[in-house]
């Protein structure tokens, strides 16, 4: 497995690189400084399954960096990197195709299970997100309307097996069309599966429907 480290910091990158070859040994990991350096490894390996993308890069702003990512390599995932740990930044690299944002200022220990539960097809959010220790810094930040709580199984809230099999892929960042291909499923009836998923869990879009799951502790099929 191929890993791209995009951060401007050397310390940084040799930290991650010491958790990443724990726990893959195997893995070929890539350093970039910026956002320049980063595409390039992109053009040169077609393979790489992994970006770990800082923010704060010194030659563009992170968030388009992650955009455009979304876009030329939809099929590699990304997990955000960042000093900056607010929840409207979380929100936003969520919404922007992020399948994690791990804050530099994790202890190893966190970073590593952060890794492992992106590895194993998971999406990782800081515990503080989760838990409204952050403060709300604008309007547009979801904030779901029920809590783990008062949710109750996905069974409680009348989920069908179909729907938590979409959700799963949801939870992994795959797009309609991905999760038409993986479910031999009418993309029509996707759309229609994620509409009665939203509808069911009190969101708007996918970014709250993956708090609200995390939040709610569910254990979800795996889908392939």
């Amino acid at each position: 497995m191929k890993i791209l480290v995009v951060d401007d910091h050397v310390l940084i990158r040799e930290a991650v690189r010491g958790v990443l070859k724990q726990l893959r040994p195997d893995a070929v990991v890539l350093e970039g400084s910026d956002s320049r350096q980063a595409m390039q490894f992109i053009e040169e390996h077609a393979d790489i399954g992994l970006i770990l993308l800082d923010l704060g890069l010194p030659d563009r702003d992170g968030f388009s960096v992650l955009a455009e990512l979304s876009k030329r390599c939809p099929a590699t995932s990304v997990v955000v990197l960042s000093a900056q740990q607010d929840r409207g930044s979380v929100v936003k690299a969520l919404d922007l195709g992020a399948l994690g944002f791990i804050p530099k200022s994790a202890q190893r220990e966190v970073m590593l299970a952060a890794l492992e539960l992106v590895f194993a097809g998971g999406i990782y959010i800081p515990p503080e997100i989760l838990s409204g220790q952050q403060p709300v810094p604008s309007q547009s930040t979801p904030q779901p309307a029920a809590t783990a709580s008062s949710r109750g199984s996905p069974r409680d809230l009348g989920l069908t097996e179909r729907q938590l099999e979409v959700l799963a892929l949801m939870m992994r960042g795959k797009s309609n069309k991905g999760i038409s291909r993986a479910l031999d499923m009418a993309e029509p009836t996707v759309k229609n599966h994620i509409t009665a998923i939203f509808r069911t869990l009190k969101v708007t879009n996918r970014t709250e429907a993956v708090i609200a799951v995390i939040e709610s502790g569910w254990e979800l099929p795996r889908a392939s």
